[in-house]
C-alpha cells in the first residue's frame, strides 16, 4: 500500500530538479554573455567594420589646385616661341632657352627640365627648344624671367613658377585640372590593360565593380588615382595597378591638351 505513496515522492523530486536545473543554465548563459571580453570583442569588430564603409561612400573629388610646372623667359618683349621641350630629370645644369645669347658656351650640355624622368613631355619634332605649347611666331625665350621659356619665371617653360613644365610651380608637369562638357572634350581610351584577380577575391569566388577617380594629362597618361567606391579583397588595389598602364588621347580644350578628370568603372568577373 506504500508503493503509490513513494512514487508521488519521486516525481515531485523529478520536477523540483528539473526547474532548478534550468535555472542553473539560464544563470550560467547570462553570466557568460556579459563577461567584459565578449563585449570588448564586439566593440572591436564594430570599430574595425564602420571606417571601411565609410571609405566606400567618399564624396565625389573636388577641384584641386594646380600642381607642379614651371616657366621661364628673358623678359623679351614678345611671347615664347613653339619648339621642342627638353625631358625631365631629377637636376638641371642648363635651363632651356629658345635664344642663346652666348652663342660660343664652353660646356655643351643638353638643357633638361625638373621632374620624374619616366613622364614624357607634350612635344614635336622641331629641331628647336621652345614651349610645345605656344603658338607659331619669331624665336623668343618669353617675357618672363630667371631663364628658361615662357611667361613665368624660374628656369621652367611655360606660364608657372619653376624649373618643370606649364602651370603650376615646383617642377614636374603641371596644369588646371577640367572636367569634360563644353569646350572641353573627354580623354579617349586607347591602351587598356586588364587587371589580375587578387587571391582573396578569387578563394572567396567574389566578384564586384570597383570605381575609380583619375585625372588624365595633357600626353594621356593617368594620375592622381583614387577609389571612389571599393570592394576589398585585394581588388581595389589591382584596379589602380591596371588603369596606370592606361593610356588615353587627351582631352582638349579649345584643340589644346588640358588634364580631365573623369570616372572609371573595372569589372571584375569570375568566369
Amino acid at each position: 500500500m506504500m508503493e503509490p505513496l513513494f512514487q508521488n515522492i519521486d516525481r515531485k523530486e523529478c520536477g523540483l530538479m528539473s526547474v532548478a536545473l534550468h535555472g542553473l543554465v539560464v544563470t550560467l548563459l547570462f553570466t557568460v554573455v556579459s563577461k567584459p571580453a565578449i563585449q570588448v570583442t564586439v566593440k572591436e569588430a564594430r570599430r574595425i567594420f564602420m571606417p571601411v564603409v565609410s571609405d566606400y561612400l567618399s564624396e565625389a573629388p573636388k577641384p584641386k589646385a594646380l600642381q607642379g610646372g614651371g616657366g621661364g623667359g628673358d623678359r623679351s618683349t614678345t611671347s615664347a616661341s613653339i619648339g621642342r621641350a627638353p625631358k625631365f630629370a631629377a637636376r638641371q645644369f642648363v635651363p632651356p632657352a629658345a635664344v642663346l645669347n652666348n652663342a660660343n658656351p664652353k660646356l655643351l650640355m643638353d638643357p633638361t627640365l625638373i621632374g620624374p624622368s619616366d613622364v614624357p613631355t607634350p612635344n614635336n619634332a622641331m629641331a628647336v627648344w621652345g614651349d610645345p605649347l605656344a603658338k607659331l611666331g619669331p624665336p623668343s625665350s618669353g617675357t618672363g624671367s630667371g631663364s628658361g621659356i615662357g611667361s613665368g619665371k624660374n628656369g621652367g617653360i611655360g606660364p608657372g613658377d619653376g624649373p618643370g613644365l606649364g602651370p603650376g610651380q615646383n617642377g614636374g608637369f603641371g596644369g588646371e585640372v577640367y572636367s569634360a562638357g563644353g569646350v572641353v572634350s573627354a580623354p579617349a581610351l586607347l591602351v587598356q590593360v586588364d587587371p589580375e584577380y587578387s587571391e582573396e577575391a578569387r578563394k572567396a569566388k567574389y566578384s564586384g565593380v570597383v570605381v575609380l577617380s583619375i585625372e588624365v594629362d595633357q600626353v594621356g597618361r593617368t594620375r592622381n588615382l583614387r577609389v571612389a567606391k571599393g570592394v576589398g579583397l585585394g581588388l581595389d588595389e589591382k584596379a589602380i595597378e591596371a588603369v596606370k598602364q592606361w593610356r588615353f588621347k587627351p582631352g582638349l580644350k579649345n584643340g589644346k591638351p588640358v588634364i580631365v578628370r573623369a570616372q572609371i568603372e573595372v569589372n571584375f568577373r569570375l568566369l
